[in-house]
């Protein structure tokens, strides 16, 4: 019965993302790419049918999930869809090796946006399209996505968006979980709307400002060009990027805040304040440092700023290749590979939120040395007494660097330099595209081997999903009864 059930609800979510295949196959009409169309039209017909299937078949069985069943959902609902990803890409020969096909399936849907690819503007266009928006729906969660549609499918929906989404805390904006997702992805959209027509507006065609509408708030970094962003040469489309950038880095429950008038909740929180001061910290002496490189602060302001938004919500778009620019800057760059975008975003790394407690655990430390019969707590949101917090973030902290150093070892049995190897495991957990070395901005992936290939598949999606439900497979505790 708990495999009739996995297999109903995966094969449900499985025919919403085929249904968004429609997108791609419209754009292949009116682009005349007719012989890509049933790359999409396939999947399209087999999961909706299979989905249309399944969801009458099981309208009567009663589903309850228990904490082990959320972690082996979540993670295989997450392999499904990136292997389902995989077909439009691999049918059309556009990727013609399914290995490779499946690498940028995870990588669109984990929102990494490492790309195998060397050739993009010579790809159909609605192939491009399909590419990002894969960025798109993995940004805000597929599963948030299927509980906001289907929310009397029965299911702890909670518990299965607690798993998926991303950040130390989960909680909910509406008293209803299905509200919730579904005014989060309400929020999701506009703003995507909002990018799109500001693209639009400074110059981009429709299907380009669609495209990168879609990787800007996904925070994926998957463009149509081969130059991504700097093939325009455009300011204001990199300063419209840059803001969008920005605030898809943002804990979206913050914009639900703001729209229903309690500004208190945003002024109190701690994880913005200390997203806003590190991104202008940044910003300001990269562009001080690339001063000689460019001639002028406000060049050098332009390219400090956008990079930084970029690398710093793991978008990954690149208007220059940072691994060029002076020492200084590159370190700030690196420094940026640790942090990540607020938590509640659709930003991948470490989270600004982690380092905020870090940093407030290890004030209280030398403050308990000075005063040792003192009473010291963490102060969240103005809220003290945060030691589950604390508990939390070290546990995870652990994790997240022992498996970066693992990903670096296995990088150097497979050929890579050590610092390159460091910086794409960086790249990999944190979702953020291009690393440092053979792997960077203006290089892709096509040309690691198979194996590394999947272990970077796995490393992506255990990222996405905030490692645990992937790799909690590896305990013996999970399969005892």
């Amino acid at each position: 019965m708990q495999i009739f059930v996995f297999a109903r609800l995966i094969f449900i979510i499985l025919s919403i993302v085929g249904l968004s295949l429609a997108f791609p196959i419209l754009t292949a009409f009116i682009e005349g790419e007719f012989s890509v169309i049933q790359s999409f039209a396939i999947p399209l017909f087999v999961s909706v049918s299979a989905g249309a299937f399944f969801y009458f078949a099981g309208r009567k069985t009663k589903i309850k999930f228990s904490t082990r069943s959320v972690f082996a959902f979540v993670a295989l609902a997450w392999i499904s869809i990136s292997v389902f990803g995989a077909f439009p890409l691999f049918l059309s020969g556009a990727i013609p090796d399914f290995c490779n096909a499946f690498f940028e399936s995870v990588s669109g849907f984990s929102t990494t946006g490492a790309t195998i690819l060397s050739d993009l503007e010579s790809l159909p266009r609605s192939i491009n399209l399909w590419r990002c928006q894969m960025h798109w729906l993995g940004g805000m969660g597929i599963i948030a996505l299927t509980v906001a549609l289907l929310p009397l499918l029965g299911v702890g929906s909670f518990q299965l968006i607690k798993a998926e989404s991303t950040g130390p805390e989960k909680g909910q904006i509406t008293p209803k979980m299905a509200s919730t997702a579904k005014t989060l992805w309400l929020l999701y959209v506009a703003l995507t709307l909002a990018h799109a027509i500001a693209l639009k507006i400074a110059g981009l065609d429709f299907l380009d400002s669609v495209c990168h509408a879609f990787s800007t708030l996904g925070t994926g970094g998957f463009s149509t060009k081969n130059a991504s962003i700097g093939t325009y040469n455009s300011l204001s489309v990199e300063i419209i990027c840059t803001v969008f950038m920005f605030l898809a880095g943002i804990n979206f429950s913050l914009y639900f805040y703001m729209i229903t008038g309690k500004f208190e909740e945003v002024k109190k929180n701690s994880e913005l304040k200390a997203y806003v001061s590190l991104f202008a910290i940044c910003v300001v002496v990269i562009a001080i440092v690339l001063i000689p490189h460019y001639g002028s602060f406000a060049k050098a302001l332009r390219y400090s700023s956008f990079q930084v938004a970029s690398v710093m919500t793991t978008t990954g778009y690149a208007t220059a290749d940072f691994t060029t620019w002076p020492s200084a800057a590159q370190f700030f760059i690196f420094l940026l590979f640790f942090t990540g975008g607020c938590s509640g975003s659709t930003s991948g790394g470490f989270k600004i939120i982690r380092w905020v407690v870090l940093k407030k655990q290890a004030w209280n430390e030398m403050l308990r040395m000075l005063h040792p019969h003192g009473v010291f707590t963490v102060s969240i949101n103005q809220k003290a007494g945060r030691k589950d917090l604390v508990f939390n973030v070290a546990a995870f902290t652990f994790v997240y660097f022992g498996l970066v150093i693992l990903t670096t070892m296995v990088s150097t049995f497979c050929g890579l330099d050590v610092f390159t190897g460091f910086t794409a495991g960086l790249s990999m957990l944190g979702s953020i595209g291009p690393a440092f070395g053979t792997l960077g901005p203006s290089e892709n992936f096509g040309s690691i081997c198979p194996f590394l290939k999947c272990w970077y598949c796995f490393a992506m999606i255990a990222g996405r999903l905030e490692l645990y439900n992937l790799i909690i497979f590896l305990f013996p505790d999970y399969w005892k009864k």
